[in-house]
């Protein structure tokens, strides 16, 4: 009887034992899973390349890597073409990324973009060492390095603003837009801007420094619309040379005047 009561008092030692270790690996792994949530949803430059410091930025651009949580894709650019696919983690901090459908522009100063394009190839991990993300292969020494970007100003930007006034005209609002009012659509970190100026639809691209923005001529559909106010708000947004936010109202600005008023859709 005696031997049966240690048998038995053994056998539940072990089980409480084993329970807490397998109970501490879940923790492990969960811990692990949940670490990758670090690096998604935020924007990051890249400040090194294979041991090379890279310019803040290229052919005006910003070099950057964005991973979005929703969908599991990612963005990038290094000054010329958008890049872009699909990005897998792991626990333990594994990641490896799938290239999918890129411009195809042609830029001077492509060496980064090629080079960047290799290491996300490449990477098959990646360490967090406060605002530095590097992306890894193996053990070896980090491919790249990136800057977390500071991103709560330029966010704001992001969504669609629909224009209550603009100046330099002496045509009443109304009367240089009477069937619809001009709209702008931002998706940051993406520098390309979609619309329609009242009539026809158009995009175009954008440089963003801080507060400062300047547009590149719009390309739009070709339909016959009615008063020139669509030729002015065209003209008006490449004389912008920064903006401010105030709640919901966007104001574009050339110089130190407001040029033209967003109201957030």
């Amino acid at each position: 009887m005696i031997m049966k009561q240690r048998f038995l008092a053994s056998f539940i030692s072990v089980v409480i034992v084993l329970g807490s270790c397998i109970s501490s690996q879940k923790t492990a792994t969960t811990t692990a899973i949940g670490s990758t949530t670090e690096i998604a949803g935020k924007k990051w430059q890249l400040v090194e390349l294979r041991g090379n410091r890279v310019e803040e930025k290229i052919n005006g651009q910003i070099p950057f890597l964005q991973l979005n949580s929703e969908n599991n894709r990612y963005a990038a650019s290094a000054g010329c073409n958008g890049l872009g696919g699909e990005y897998t983690l792991k626990e333990n901090n594994r990641i490896a990324f799938a290239r999918g459908i890129s411009t195809l522009m042609a830029c001077d100063n492509m060496e980064v973009e090629s080079e960047l394009v290799k290491v996300l190839e490449m990477a098959d991990n990646y360490t967090l060492d406060g605002d530095i993300l590097s992306l890894n292969r193996a053990r070896m020494a980090p491919l790249a390095r990136f800057q977390l970007v500071d991103e709560n100003g330029m966010q704001a930007l992001n969504g669609t603003w629909v224009l209550d006034y603009i100046s330099g005209t002496r045509i009443a609002f109304d009367g240089l837009f009477p069937d619809r009012k001009p709209e702008i659509t931002f998706n940051l970190p993406e520098t390309k801007v979609t619309g329609n100026g009242g009539c026809n639809s158009f995009n175009t691209t954008f440089t963003l420094d801080g507060n400062n923005i300047k547009f590149n001529q719009p390309v739009s559909t070709r339909m016959a619309c009615p008063g020139n106010g669509e030729a002015t708000f065209f003209k008006t947004l490449q004389t912008v040379s920064k903006y401010s936010i105030d709640g919901n109202t966007l104001n574009m600005i050339m110089g130190d005047i407001a040029v033209m008023r967003f109201q957030r859709k």
